[in-house]
């Protein structure tokens, strides 16, 4: 039995949060998190540590530049699937406790994570979605946007569960999608929403106030 992960304690600019970044890919999101925490002097978070599943991916490189540890953590060569994806978390859980982790955040990571993992992290364990949850769920979400013809998409960051896209929702952004969009373009205007409302919600709550609603 898992003991009940503790209530994440109020962070200020002398005693921060210290989180993780987990990431697959660019790190766009990521970046924008770490220079949010690096241009303010109260932010009462900051990234100790980016774990990438990727290797010779740019979001490292990107973390490396701003000052921060990076490593990459791939899937090990075991046959079994479910053997895999424990034995990748179990090493994911390793530098997570060695950094002394209290908040992780998932910037465009692509890997479901199991509920060995979740057990351990939930409700300190955050995600954002490219769409207005719980509408367009899943890693296709611009596409499906825009097969449904709607003219409102947007942001979720929410809490992780262990469903898809189904934790409970902390902050939400609207961006509009135009007749001539495509998923390059509309995927573009969603991050620059993004890079704005997670750092926010972060923010919000790490140090226990409300979000404003948009």
């Amino acid at each position: 039995m898992v003991p009940p992960t503790p209530p994440l304690r109020a962070g200020s600019a002398t005693s921060p949060i210290r989180c993780a970044i987990l990431i697959s890919g660019s790190g766009s999101g990521m970046e924008a998190m770490i220079r949010h925490q690096q241009g303010n002097i109260a932010c009462g978070h900051t990234t100790v540590v980016v774990i990438s599943d990727r290797p010779d991916v740019q979001g490292l490189e990107k973390a490396r530049a701003l000052g921060i540890e990076s490593i990459c953590i791939p899937l090990p060569s075991i046959e079994d699937p479910n053997n895999r994806r424990l034995a990748h978390e179990q090493q994911i859980q390793e530098i997570l406790d060695g950094r002394a982790v209290e908040l992780v955040l998932l910037s465009g990571y692509m890997r479901l994570l199991t509920p060995w993992l979740i057990e351990r992290w939930a409700p300190n364990l955050l995600n954002i979605h490219p769409s207005l949850l719980p509408a367009f769920p899943g890693a296709h979400a611009h596409r499906d946007v825009l097969a449904s013809n709607v003219h409102v998409t947007g942001c979720t960051v929410h809490r992780v569960d262990e469903g898809m896209d189904t934790g409970e929702i902390l902050g939400q952004s609207r961006v509009p999608v135009f007749p001539d969009d495509d998923q390059a373009s509309l995927s573009q205007r969603v991050k620059i929403t993004e890079h704005n409302l997670y750092p926010k919600i972060v923010d919000h709550l790490v140090t226990m106030t409300q979000p404003e609603e948009n």
